[in-house]
């Protein structure tokens, strides 16, 4: 019995051994680019690097020691001033996997091979340059091929729109990589290659290893294409964070998947913080939006507003959603920062999940549900300041805005029609204006409604009476940036000229443009 009770002893001691281990290792400047830490390679002191829970700062010769258990990743946070390795796709290769066993076999889709033990020393490679406190960011939401066909329309509508300058750094997808077959995630990564920018990724839901057996392996497929699923990382004076904000199986009935954060996600939150001056820009990246409270775990959501609220400036970005938003949190929802906070949840490189009519080149119109073209953003960051525009795949950057307007109307006759605008990048708050043939500029009103040009395209696919190739939309939805206003009956016969000014909540001006016709 004795004997037997040592045996039992030992082997949880080995387990715990085994389980529980210090890494360490050095940041360092890698000067000869070769990925390995020579002994003429100096260490960079003072840069973060975390073990998924825990934050450490390297000392004066870059040397650092973290615990590490089986299953942690870790990543060293880049500083401002360096680059990080990038592999063939240009994904960052800033962590290391440390899983003895590799991922489960019992998983669907391939995770992470077996690491082995963990090697002596973990070392991280930094690329010092001059890097500009002013720069952009490109942002994709939601790619979400389900099929290379999706995936194709991707490249060619998206991927090939992109136009970069020298002030772009690097990239941010918003999560649902792909559409649940996991197998497309390195298909989109070599599809991504073309732009030749670092590209950094948060997990979605339909990114995730559904037979995954709890919310710590349901990131396995991820990982091992990605990284890891939480991670920080510096640009100029800007402080980013990814973060997967998806339950899964859902804590509430073992199915489906939740909102919110396991409490190492959180710890992680809080420990990398505390090393972030309080008046760098955050820029919280993650998939599923926080509005929508049913679907978000509130006391969650509180917890990330308490961790930020004493930073001056934070931007939430989000997508999932397949429209585009712009919200804003105060007191009234738990947020007690100096001023409300401002999340993007921004519309999608899919639109509607690749739907609609297809054009000439047979790419399908993917409008979203609110009326927003499928697009992409442009994250503008300025010292700790930032903008946000939305790019319309295929179209002139200036092309900010849909007005919907009847083509004709009668002399000085009754009409209910009314123009209505719909602003893209606006939000309620926002001042819309409009004039008809240079007359006096006019407030339109903000109204919540469907839009009236989406649910034209819905009419079409309900009326015709032949098959259209592609796919109907999806239902059309209240969208959050409509504004509407009356036309003039009793100007002379012709043609006139309604122009619409938009000021956005950076204070920039958009215009647009559209005729109709009077008639007696």
């Amino acid at each position: 019995m004795k004997k037997n009770l040592l045996i039992i002893i030992l082997v949880f001691i080995s387990i715990v051994a085994y389980s529980q281990q210090t890494a360490k290792g050095y940041v360092y400047d890698d000067t000869n680019r070769n990925g390995k830490k020579e002994r003429s390679e100096a260490g960079i002191a003072m840069v973060a690097v975390s073990n998924g829970t825990e934050v450490v700062l390297t000392d004066e010769k870059g040397y650092y020691s973290i615990p590490v258990a089986e299953g942690n990743t870790l990543f060293v946070i880049k500083p401002s001033g360096y680059k990080t390795a990038v592999d063939e796709d240009f994904i960052p290769r800033f962590y290391y996997h440390y899983k003895p066993e590799g991922s489960p076999q019992s998983l669907h889709y391939k995770g992470i091979s077996p690491t082995g033990k963990l090697p002596k020393s973990i070392d991280f490679p930094l690329y010092p340059y001059n890097e500009p406190e002013n720069f952009t960011a490109i942002v994709f939401g939601d790619p979400q091929p389900y099929s290379m066909d999706d995936l194709d329309y991707f490249t060619r509508k998206i991927v090939d729109d992109v136009k970069k300058t020298d002030k772009t750094l690097f990239g941010i997808s918003l999560g649902d990589i792909v559409g649940d077959n996991l197998d497309l995630q390195p298909a989109y990564k070599e599809r991504m290659r073309r732009l030749q920018l670092p590209w950094y990724n948060v997990m979605g839901n339909h990114d995730m290893n559904y037979d995954a057996s709890s919310d710590a392996l349901s990131d396995e497929t991820f990982e091992s294409n990605f990284g890891s699923a939480n991670y920080a990382f510096n640009y100029g004076n800007a402080h980013f964070i990814i973060l997967d904000n998806i339950l899964y199986p859902d804590p509430r009935d073992g199915q489906s998947y939740w909102a919110g954060y396991r409490d190492d996600q959180l710890l992680f939150l809080a420990n990398n913080l505390k090393y972030v001056p309080k008046d760098k820009l955050i820029v919280l990246s993650q998939h599923i939006q926080m509005k929508d409270e049913p679907g978000y775990r509130v006391e969650d959501r509180q917890r990330i507003f308490d961790l930020l609220k004493d930073f001056d400036n934070v931007l939430i970005m989000s997508a999932h959603t397949h429209l585009q938003d712009q919200i804003e949190y105060t007191q009234e929802q738990g947020w007690m920062g100096k001023k409300p906070l401002h999340e993007y949840n921004a519309g999608t490189t899919s639109g509607d999940w690749y739907s609609g009519k297809m054009d000439a080149m047979g790419l399908p119109d993917a409008t979203m549900r609110d009326g927003t073209p499928q697009g992409y953003i442009f994250l503008n960051i300025n010292g700790n300041r930032y903008d946000a525009g939305y790019k319309v795949a295929g179209k002139n950057s200036n092309y900010q805005m849909n007005i919907y307007a009847p083509k004709v109307v009668p002399y000085k006759g009754r009409t209910t029609s009314q123009i209505v605008v719909n602003f893209f990048m606006g939000s309620k708050n926002d001042v819309v204006e409009y004039r008809i043939d240079n007359g006096p500029w006019q407030k339109m009103r903000y109204t919540e409604t469907a839009d009236p040009s989406y649910l034209t395209k819905l009419f079409e696919w309900d009326m015709t009476d032949k098959l259209l190739p592609g796919r109907r939309p999806s239902n059309a939805v209240n969208s959050t940036h409509l504004w509407s206003g009356g036309l003039k009956l009793d100007l002379p016969p012709g043609e006139h000229t309604i122009e619409v000014k938009a000021t956005d909540r950076y204070g920039k001006n958009h215009f647009g443009k559209r005729t109709y016709s009077i008639l007696e």
